[in-house]
C-alpha cells in the first residue's frame, strides 16, 4: 500500500494547481486521473485524425497569480497575445463588433452608454476581484481571519463611493435582462453584453439570482465582453503547462486511475478519510484526500452517505448541477466564410436579441431541445494552427440551451437532431459551412457527464447563483474547501469562487490545506 501526505482525486487545471502549490509547499503529492490524460473539460479531444478541440474552446479569467506564482511561462504556457473580439451577429453581415475599449456598427447613443457601462461594471468587479482569491468566511463561530476577509470586503465596496456602492447593491441580483433594458436600445448588443453572465449556467435573462455575480467574476481579469483568447496549444497548451510545472515541483501524476472510493476509517473519537481505493483494489493511504471532482461525485459516490450525517448528505443532493450547454465540433476542409467578416477571428455570438436567448431558454427549462438554439463559436485553429492539418481548420461552438434531462431521454436520434439545427445556425452566416464539413461532433451534456466524470455534464459543478455562492458554495459546512470529514478537502469547481479556467479553487484549497 502506497503512502502519500496528500492524493488529490482528479487532475483537471484545479486539481493540477493545488497539487504544485501543496508539492511547491513541501507535500508528497499523488494526482489520480481516471481518464487517460489530465485536463477535464480542458482536455486535448482528437475528435477527428489531425483535427484537436476541447470542450473549454478558449481562455477567458484564468489567475495571473497563479501564472506568476507556479512558472507556467517556464513551462510553455503562452497566454493569449491578444483578446478575441466579441462579436455580435446579425443577418446580412452588418455585425456587432466589441474590441478593447471600442464598439462598431451601433448608434452613437449606445457608443456613449458602452463606455459608462465598462467604468461601472470594471469598478465593481475590481472591488470584488481580491476576494476570488480567498477562503470566504465562515458562517457562525467566525475566526479573526474571517472577520478581517469580512472587513476587507465592506471596505473595498465602500471606497467606491456612496452612488457606486448603491448602485452595486442594486444591480447584484438584477436580472440581466434588466441590466441591459435601462441602459441600451439595441438588441443585438444587448444580447451580447448578457452572454458571459448566463453562459454555463441555468439563467436566462429574466433570471434573477446570479447573471451580474456570474459577469462580475469573469471580468476578474480584463473588460466585459473582451475576456477571451486562445494560448498556444489552445485550452490543452493551459494544462501541459500545469502538468509539467506540477511534476518539477514533485507531484505524481497517474492517468487511466479511477477512484473506486474514498477510504473512511475511524474509532470512538469519530470518522476520518485516510486514503483512497482505486478501480483495481489498490490502496493508497494519505494524511489528506483532496477531491476535484464535482460535490456530488464526492460525496454521494466516493465517500458514501452512511459516513455523513443525513443533513449535510441532503444538501449535497440537493445542489443543482444539470448543465445545459452542448458542444459542436467540426473539422473543416478551409476557412470558414461568414458573411461580412474578413475572418472569423473572434467570439461570434448568435443570439440577435434577449428573446432569442429567453425562448431558447424556455424550450430547455421543460426538457425540449431548442427550436432556435443560441451559441458562441469560435475558429480556434486561426489562432493556433497546430489544432488542425495545414489549411484546414476548426469550429467550435458551445450551443445554449441543451438540456442535460431531456423529455425521453437523449438518443442518438436526438442528438443528431440538435446537431443538425445547430450546423443550420451556423449556416445562417456562413452560407458554404456543410460544404466544408470533413467530420462532426456533438456532446450534448450527458455526454459531457459520460465522458468527463463531472455530474450533469455542468461546467461549474453546481450552478452558479447566489444561493450557491461565496460561504454557501457547495453549502455552508464544506464552504471553506474542509468538509465534515476530517482529512477531505474540496478544490474543483464547486467549490468558491465557481468554474471556469481560472485556478481559483484550485489555488484556495491548497493554501487552506497548508496554512
Amino acid at each position: 500500500m502506497g503512502r502519500y501526505d496528500t492524493v488529490i482525486v482528479g487532475a483537471g487545471h484545479n486539481g493540477l494547481v493545488c497539487a504544485a502549490y501543496l508539492a511547491q509547499g513541501g507535500r508528497r503529492v499523488l494526482v489520480l486521473e481516471a481518464a487517460e490524460a489530465p485536463g477535464g473539460l480542458a482536455a486535448d479531444r482528437e475528435f477527428h485524425p489531425g483535427f484537436h478541440a476541447s470542450v473549454a474552446h478558449s481562455i477567458g479569467h484564468f489567475s495571473s497569480k497563479v501564472a506568476r506564482d507556479l512558472r507556467l511561462r517556464s513551462h510553455g504556457f503562452g497566454a493569449p497575445q491578444c483578446r478575441l473580439p466579441l462579436v455580435g451577429l446579425r443577418p446580412g453581415g452588418e455585425h456587432l463588433v466589441l474590441e478593447e475599449g471600442s464598439l462598431t456598427s451601433a448608434s452613437a447613443e449606445d457608443a456613449a452608454a458602452y463606455g459608462e457601462y465598462l467604468r461601472c461594471l470594471g469598478r465593481f468587479a475590481g472591488a470584488l476581484k481580491p476576494f476570488w482569491l480567498k477562503a470566504m468566511p465562515r458562517i457562525g463561530n467566525a475566526s479573526l481571519t474571517d472577520l478581517t476577509t469580512f472587513g476587507r470586503i465592506g471596505l473595498n465596496l465602500r471606497r467606491m463611493g456612496k452612488e457606486d456602492f448603491r448602485e452595486f447593491l442594486r444591480i447584484a441580483a438584477l436580472p440581466a435582462r434588466d441590466l441591459m433594458e435601462e441602459r441600451f436600445a439595441d438588441g443585438a448588443l444587448k444580447a451580447v453584453l448578457s452572454w458571459d453572465g448566463l453562459i454555463g449556467a441555468k439563467l436566462a435573462p429574466r433570471s434573477p439570482n446570479g447573471a451580474v455575480p456570474c459577469l462580475l467574476y469573469r471580468m476578474a481579469e480584463a473588460s466585459p465582453g473582451i475576456m477571451h483568447g486562445i494560448p498556444l496549444g489552445g485550452a490543452a497548451g493551459l494544462i501541459d503547462a500545469l502538468r509539467r510545472a506540477a511534476e518539477a515541483l514533485g507531484a505524481e501524476i497517474r492517468c487511466a486511475a479511477p477512484v473506486r472510493r474514498i477510504l473512511v476509517e475511524g474509532d470512538a473519537e469519530g470518522l476520518a478519510a485516510k486514503g483512497v481505493e482505486l478501480a483495481d483494489g489498490e490502496r493508497l493511504e494519505a494524511e489528506q484526500v483532496v477531491s476535484a471532482t464535482d460535490p456530488k461525485r464526492t460525496f454521494l459516490e466516493l465517500v458514501g452517505a452512511r459516513h455523513l450525517d443525513v443533513g449535510f448528505s441532503n444538501r449535497i443532493r440537493r445542489l443543482r448541477c444539470d448543465g445545459y450547454v452542448a458542444k459542436l465540433h467540426l473539422a473543416l476542409d478551409g476557412r470558414p466564410e461568414f458573411d461580412g467578416l474578413a475572418q472569423p477571428a473572434g467570439r461570434l455570438i448568435d443570439a440577435p436579441d434577449l428573446d432569442a436567448i429567453e425562448f431558447a431558454f424556455d424550450d430547455a427549462k421543460h426538457g425540449e431541445l431548442p427550436a432556435q438554439p443560441v451559441m458562441e463559436i469560435v475558429v480556434p485553429s486561426l489562432a493556433d494552427a497546430s489544432l488542425a492539418p495545414s489549411g484546414q481548420h476548426v469550429l467550435s461552438a458551445h450551443v445554449l440551451y441543451v438540456p442535460y434531462r431531456l423529455k425521453g431521454g437523449w438518443t442518438d436520434a436526438a442528438r443528431d437532431l440538435m446537431q443538425e439545427r445547430a450546423i443550420d445556425r451556423v449556416g445562417q452566416y456562413a452560407p458554404r459551412i456543410r460544404e466544408q464539413i470533413i467530420h462532426s461532433e456533438f456532446l450534448t451534456p450527458a455526454d459531457l457527464e459520460r465522458n468527463c466524470r463531472v455530474t450533469g455534464g455542468h461546467w461549474h459543478h453546481a450552478e452558479f447563483a447566489l444561493d450557491q455562492m461565496l460561504m454557501m458554495r457547495p453549502t455552508y459546512e464544506a464552504a471553506q474547501y474542509r468538509t465534515p470529514l476530517p482529512g477531505l478537502y474540496l478544490c474543483g469547481a464547486g467549490c468558491h469562487p465557481g468554474g471556469d479556467l481560472t485556478g481559483a479553487p484550485g489555488h484556495n484549497a491548497a493554501q487552506e490545506i497548508l496554512r
